[in-house]
């Protein structure tokens, strides 16, 4: 097996100067604010974890799915607050550096890369030598913006101790700890349970329990329960994932719900940095506001999905294989069981109540709704799936994006309705929360969560 690290080097050196023209030409401005963003996504993406039980087979993500998201809070946490102690336009998050001197773009390097290295210090290497040359490239050896960025990055490190995340798990803890490192739920009806593919334990049980970046608790936002199995309710979203989110043999989608739901299985944290990114650079906004707005996006996606893992491992809820396969056993005469029945893509590895991907497509919708101060804009969506069918989609408001997830996620064939609706609401709120209590200018005063949004 190749070197991890010398297989990451040089796909790194190929994004870099493939995907980011700016750190290929020395006589280019660089926006170090969205380079490092793309850098971070990349290596949180894709730092390679090939011993068990990371992957099977190896190499597979070191920080897999929804845990990533803690990563690129952390980075973008410290360049937002890097940037503003040059500006002093809003709140910091963590630190205001004094007497920020130097370049702007050191500093932003700098806050990216010590948070990086502090998250992935295997591949530690390979992230030196891609911030070397950035700050070669762009002539910022030695520069004082070095110290700034330091001091940002090591303030939301430092701020992150003990956090609950990545608990060391091996060996197992007796309970009641063992609940954060491996969960595997019950087999009574509705309890969800291990499924296929792989029939694995749930993933990163620790998030439900892992401290917020900005909420008071990981329940603040936690929903009602699920409807009962016996409700007409659960009986309808029973029957429309049942009918609408099969295999590709087994379903009565369109061609255009189909393309939609291959669209939309996704990795979510690349695909809204990528927009992200793409709409800063649409509106042209400069270093402070595109800072701040990765920083309010990024912020809102984590806390939002730490809200889903919360809601998943207290109601524990059963996926759709589960409950369409166990159908006549639910003591509901409405919801017709098939022990055969396939969701179109495969079921990932943790409950089905709330979503995560509505969670953070509702918290990333709204904050860029809130930041730019209206839900109407145009821009395109990349989908991260190169098999789908549609590589694009463009949109006009970003609502729209969110009722897509929400019905994508049942056209999959992986979520009820319920959840996904209740993590939209979740999602939005979080955002909301985020927007009127932190990154917010000087002279302005917190602001109550408001949501008017449907609720379906």
């Amino acid at each position: 097996m190749p070197n991890p690290k010398n297989l990451l080097a040089r796909v790194f050196t190929l994004v870099l100067f493939l995907g980011l023209p700016s750190l290929a030409q020395a006589d280019a401005h660089a926006d170090a604010v969205s380079d490092w963003n793309a850098i971070a996504i990349f290596i949180i993406a894709n730092a390679p974890c090939t011993a068990a039980p990371c992957g099977n087979p190896p190499p597979a993500p070191l920080h897999p799915g929804a845990s990533s998201f803690i990563d690129s809070a952390m980075v973008e946490a410290a360049v937002y607050d890097a940037v503003e102690s040059y500006s002093e336009r809003f709140r910091p998050y963590a630190i205001r550096v004094p007497g920020a001197s130097g370049s702007i773009d050191a500093a932003v390097a700098t806050a990216a890369h010590d948070v990086l290295v502090s998250r992935f210090p295997s591949v530690a290497s390979s992230i030196d030598t891609i911030y070397g040359n950035y700050l070669t490239t762009h002539g910022l050896i030695g520069d004082p913006g070095i110290d700034v960025g330091a001091a940002a990055a090591a303030a939301i490190i430092a701020r992150r101790v003990g956090d609950g995340s990545f608990p060391n798990c091996s060996p197992l803890p007796l309970p009641p700890l063992l609940e954060r490192c491996d969960f595997v739920g019950g087999n009574n009806p509705g309890e969800w349970r291990p499924t296929l593919p792989a029939f694995a334990h749930m993933l990163a049980p620790w998030l439900a329990t892992t401290k917020p970046f900005t909420l008071t608790s990981p329940s603040q936002f936690r929903p009602i329960a699920p409807p009962p199995l016996t409700s007409k309710r659960y009986a309808i979203a029973y029957n429309e994932v049942k009918t609408l989110g099969g295999d590709l043999l087994h379903n009565s989608r369109t061609p255009e719900q189909t393309n939609t739901a291959l669209f939309y299985f996704a990795n979510y944290l690349i695909l809204w940095n990528r927009a992200a990114r793409d709409i800063a650079d649409a509106q042209h906004l400069n270093v402070d506001d595109r800072a701040r707005l990765f920083a309010l996006v990024n912020l809102a996606m984590t806390d939002a999905v730490i809200t889903a893992w919360d809601t998943k491992l207290h109601f524990a809820f059963w996926r759709p294989i589960t409950a369409i396969q166990q159908g006549d056993n639910d003591g509901n005469p409405d919801t017709a069981g098939d022990p055969t029945w396939l969701p179109l893509i495969p079921t990932p590895n943790y409950p089905d109540y709330t979503s995560g991907a509505n969670n953070a497509t509702g918290a990333a919708t709204r904050a860029f709704a809130l930041f730019f101060g209206s839900d109407e804009m145009d821009f395109t969506l990349h989908t991260t799936n190169a098999t789908a069918p549609v590589q694009t989609f463009d949109y006009h408001r970003f609502s729209d994006v969110a009722h897509d997830v929400v019905n994508a996620r049942i056209w999959e064939g992986i979520h009820f309705r319920f959840a996904d609706v209740q993590a939209r609401k979740q999602g939005r709120h979080v955002a909301q929360w985020v927007f009127g209590h932190f990154l917010r200018s000087g002279d302005a005063d917190e602001q109550d969560e408001h949501d008017e949004g449907d609720d379906e």
